[in-house]
């Protein structure tokens, strides 16, 4: 909002080029699809793995159907059929031993000896401690909780800076202060809401805390204090400090919420793949031993038997791949955007 002059004109001595401001979540950040969010973090990754195994049957019945007459022989014939499912024997294999050998090492940084666990005891207690002076009681066992008490706390503070320097005769500060205030409180309001209910264990806390932007509003009470250090004195100051403090634990608060899903996550991953490969391999052993091209013979709207079968064999030989390519996207996706813990804006959406 913009100060207006008494004759309903915008104040000509108030700049509105400062972005102060931004969007509520990530996604109208960024300016990406809802799609390409879904697909990459908001969805359950059982559903994403779903229909990436519906498209590559899909794909692969209507390819075999349609490609050059030569390739149906190919298929039905029992060395190509062998071919194909003896590789993704080997595939399987390898592919859940790495995947598990993967989970064994994220396993491994929960070990260590006395000192090292008594050292990460001590770290975590000294931050609920700080935390709990921070808010004013007990910090909660909740990691949904935790996040919003200091959600929370960020927009009292916010608030109070509000209110503190509302007596300053600058109408550019006004503005500014207006505008970061009502954005921090619309920001705030919204992932509460995302946080209320949410349960550690699956993506929702993440995703909520994904969407408080804390670095950006780090930056701009820093930029704030510089800009109008002329008209600010120390009980001012010291408002904008408080707020700075309370947006700057936020962060090392959403890394560890975000280290622990990523473990929690590969672990999961490590326990699905190893139930999928069972299936998958008696499938393809099946395939290897039993079936040729005159198993299911005839065809229905033009599409022989024979290749719907193989390619839904084909694709439940995947699910295990397809299962590790939905969380490793997510949890990739996530890591590129949160590389920064300081105030430092990597996309250019958002600079």
């Amino acid at each position: 909002m913009s100060p207006d002059s008494v004759d309903g004109e915008a104040n000509p001595d108030v700049s509105t080029d400062v972005d102060v401001s931004t969007a509520n979540t990530m996604r109208d950040r960024a300016g990406e699809s809802r799609v390409k969010i879904w697909l990459l973090l908001a969805a359950n990754r059982w559903h994403v793995t779903a229909v990436l195994a519906l498209a590559i049957f899909v794909l692969f019945v209507v390819l075999v159907t349609l490609l050059p007459p030569p390739l149906l022989p190919q298929l039905e014939s029992g060395d190509t059929i062998e071919t194909m499912f003896s590789t993704m024997i080997g595939a399987i294999i390898t592919g859940t031993t790495l995947v598990v050998t993967i989970g064994q090492l994220v396993l491994s940084q929960e070990n260590g000896p006395l000192g090292e666990q008594r050292s990460r005891m001590e770290n975590s207690m000294d931050f609920r401690d700080y935390t709990e002076e921070l808010i004013g009681s007990p910090s909660p066992a909740d990691p949904s909780a935790f996040l919003r008490n200091l959600v929370d706390v960020a927009e009292q503070r916010a608030n109070a800076v509000h209110d503190g320097l509302s007596d300053i005769d600058s109408d550019q500060l006004q503005w500014e202060v207006d505008e970061f205030t009502e954005s921090l409180t619309e920001n705030s309001e919204t992932v509460r809401e995302q946080l209320d209910g949410a349960k550690f264990g699956t993506f929702d806390v993440l995703f909520a805390a994904l969407n408080y932007n804390y670095g950006w509003k780090i930056y701009q009470v820093e930029r704030i204090a510089n800009d109008h250090a002329e008209d600010l004195g120390e009980p001012e100051n010291t408002l904008l400090t408080e707020l700075k403090t309370a947006l700057s634990l936020f962060g090392p608060a959403r890394e560890h919420v975000k280290t622990l899903y990523f473990e929690w996550a590969l672990v999961t991953l490590s326990q699905l793949i190893l139930y999928a490969a069972i299936p998958a391999l008696l499938v393809a052993g099946v395939m290897l031993t039993t079936v040729t091209g005159a198993t299911l013979p005839g065809n229905t709207f033009g599409v022989a038997h024979v290749t719907v079968l193989i390619g839904a064999a084909f694709t439940i030989t995947l699910v295990p791949f397809l299962l590790f390519t939905s969380y490793v996207l997510r949890i990739v996706t996530v890591a590129k955007r949160t590389l920064a813990i300081e105030p430092l804006i990597l996309r250019d959406s958002q600079r």
